[in-house]
Parts: structure tokens; sequence; C-alpha cells
């Protein structure tokens, strides 16, 4: 899967944007800071999945001037290849309607080869895998960090769990206000039975899907970490979800029965019968709390070096080299999962790395997928990588190649 052309309108810093990206070729975005260079990378990821890993409001995207027009509005597009050959064109215009109101509604227009589409037709379509300074979240921040590494990276593969996450995060808010009104006599109990009906096959869906991920995901996982670390250290990933089902389905774990771990599958069939026993066994408690005390957005996930939890007793360079093998995987994990590689996204990363793990991460990457990486620094790259690289300079949102850096 590689992205041969991408046109931008009125995003970000890019007023008009044409750009033509060669399939293997490393692509070096240089340039100093607040010129366009993690846009572009925004701009990629946005197209995948209709959402930006920077902001959650989509109105940001509009280039400022575009504002002042009667219709703002910014539009994204891409030609994708895949493997197979097949081409698709994608496109995402972002509308500010006036007609109605002052400050104006924001219309999100999603187009597939000329034809519109929902946003969750973009799934499997352009799948990316993001990789940030800001991941040591991924052990270092909080548990909302770690379920959305989960939801993103399954969200652009899975159609059916993209739906149930949607789906979930409308239903639990709606559910905790039915049990604050119950908790004020304002409502009846029997009402939650529609509401946990809705809950419980949507987060059975979650449940099963993030345990078969981690599985997955961490045998790969494991195999980059011993190499970063010449076998001295192994990593291990736990799903801690706040409700754990049983094998068998009797609540009872045994040596022969586990549960809900990384090396025996449960699907939403066998899960949902155990959550809706769990939502009634904690109803009062529930009422009285006026929040949904178990599901999917109460799950934790941990990662372990040497059975010690990185994210409280880890160096920073333990948690550094953790994230980095799980970026590895999740790349591995999708190709695996797709067929084919992701298009890479490396925002400012290789200037985080030592020497070591800079070399590991590019001789992983050169070549085999299509990457775009950014950097204020070109001298952090070896000759020999660059002589091979497509180096562009990035200006106050203008693209130039930047000549052969290698050889000057």
């Amino acid at each position: 899967m590689h992205i041969d052309h991408l046109s931008l309108t009125n995003f970000r810093n890019y007023a008009r944007l044409e750009l033509g990206l060669p399939a293997r070729s490393p692509i070096v975005l240089h340039g100093a800071n607040a010129q366009g260079k993690t846009s572009l990378l925004e701009a990629i990821y946005y197209l995948a999945g209709a959402r930006s890993p920077y902001t959650s409001t989509d109105r940001q995207l509009i280039h400022w001037r575009a504002e002042e027009e009667p219709l703002p509005f910014a539009r994204l597009a891409a030609d994708l290849y895949s493997g197979d050959g097949t081409y698709t064109r994608l496109e995402i215009t972002l509308l500010i309607d006036r007609t109605n109101d002052s400050g104006g509604r924001l219309r999100k227009v999603v187009r597939i080869n000329g034809v519109d589409k929902r946003v969750m037709d973009l799934v499997g379509l352009l799948n990316v895998v993001l990789f940030l300074p800001q991941d040591l979240t991924l052990v270092e921040g909080s548990p909302a960090d770690r379920r959305r590494f989960m939801d993103n990276t399954l969200g652009q593969v899975d159609q059916r769990y993209y739906q149930a996450v949607e789906h979930y995060d409308k239903i639990v808010p709606q559910r905790n206000a039915l049990l604050r009104r119950i908790a004020e006599r304002n409502a009846d109990p029997n009402e939650l039975a529609f509401w946990d009906e809705k809950l419980v096959y949507a987060a059975s869906i979650i449940i099963s899907e993030r345990q078969r991920f981690l599985r997955e995901l961490e045998q790969s996982a494991q195999r980059a970490h011993l190499a970063l670390t010449g076998k001295r250290e192994t990593l291990t990933l736990r799903y801690q979800p706040s409700f754990t089902p049983t094998f068998e389905g009797n609540g009872q774990l045994s040596f022969d029965a586990v549960g809900l771990d990384l090396h025996r599958e449960l699907t939403p069939e066998q899960i949902a019968p155990q959550l809706a026993d769990q939502l009634k066994a904690e109803r009062q408690l529930s009422i009285a709390r006026g929040v949904t005390l178990t599901g999917p957005h109460r799950d934790e996930l941990r990662l372990f070096i040497n059975e010690r939890d990185v994210g409280l007793y880890g160096s920073r360079g333990q948690a550094r080299t953790a994230v980095m093998a799980l970026k590895l995987a999740e790349l591995e994990w999708m190709r695996e999962r797709i067929g084919e590689w992701p298009v890479l996204l490396l925002d400012e990363v290789v200037a985080e790395l030592d020497a070591d793990r800079r070399a590991f991460l590019l001789e992983r990457v050169d070549g085999a997928t299509q990457t775009l990486m950014t950097t204020t620094e070109l001298d952090i790259f070896t000759p020999e990588f660059l002589s091979r690289a497509t180096v562009w300079h990035v200006h106050e949102g203008q693209i130039e190649p930047e000549g052969n850096p290698a050889q000057s």
C-alpha cells in the first residue's frame, strides 16, 4: 500500500499542495518548526480515519485565511495503490456551513472514488502507523492513552470494532445520565434493560478484539524488544479489563481454565452473558454512584519488562525501548492483518533516539514500507541513508526538493 499523490487545499499551513510521493524511497521532510512538516503527516493520518492525532476539533484543521471566505472549507485527497494494483481515490472535505447561524456548523463529506460515503467506510482503505515522541504516554500516561492506542489501531482495519467503539462511546454517557435520574427518583430502574443490552453487545466485541489484538501484538513486540536489548530483557503485555470473564463462564478461575489473558481467546458470544450478569450484580452500586462501573472504558494495558511494570519501575531508556518495540510490532501486526505494509509516519522521532535505536529503526523500515519522517536536523542521518532517501525542504507551507544533502 502506498500513496501515489496527495492533494491539500486550505489544510493547516497549506493553502494549496499537489505532491507526488515515491513508493519505496524513505521521505525525509526537513525544515524549521511550524513550517508544515507535521501538518503533512497529520493530513495522511486524517485520510485514514477522518480523525486527527493532534486535535479533537476538526475546525482547527481549516487554514485560518479560509475562515474569511463565504464558504470556508478544507479538502484532503489522496490517490492510493494497494499491493494487488487496486487504485482508490480518497477525498475528505470539511465545510463550515453558515446558512443557519453566524458561527457556522462543520460538515464532513467523505468520498471514495467519487461516491459519497460514511466515515466508517474509510476503514481498511488507507492504513497508517504514526510514531511520535509523545508515544511515551503508552508507558507513562493514563489508561485512556493506552485504550486510545488499541482503539486507533484496531479501528483502522476492523469495521465491526470501529462501529462498536463508536456506539459504546455514545451508550455510556446516556446510561450514566439514566443512572443519575434513577437515583433522583426521576426514572424507572427497568429502563436500564434497554441500555444494558446495547452496552453488552458493543462491549463484548471490544473486549474480545482487544484481547486478541494484544495476544498477537505481544509476539512481534517481544521479538523487536529482544533484538533491541540484546536478548537481555523480555517485554510482556498485560490486558487488565475492568471485567474479567472466564473461559468456562462460571466466574471461577483455575490453572487449566484461565480467564481473559493473552493465551486464550474468548468470543463476544462467550463474554456477553457474563457481562450482562455483572451489570445486574452491580446495578444498585452504579445507581448510587451515577456511573457505569464496568466496561471497556475502564480497561487497562500494562507493559512489563522481566516481570516488572515499566510504568512504575522502568527507567526512561527502558520506556523508550518498550514503546519503540510496541510501534514496530504495530507495523508488523498491521501488515499481517491486511496483507501489505501500511504507511509509516515518524514525526520528529528519529532525533529523540540514541544512535543504536535510530540505526535499528531505520534498518527495519528502509525500503520495506512507504515512510515519511520529519526532522529539523539532517545530520542525524548517515550519508548512506540520505543517499537513498527523498529529502524535501518544507518552508511556510511549500515543499521543494532539498537536493542531495549526503553530497553537500
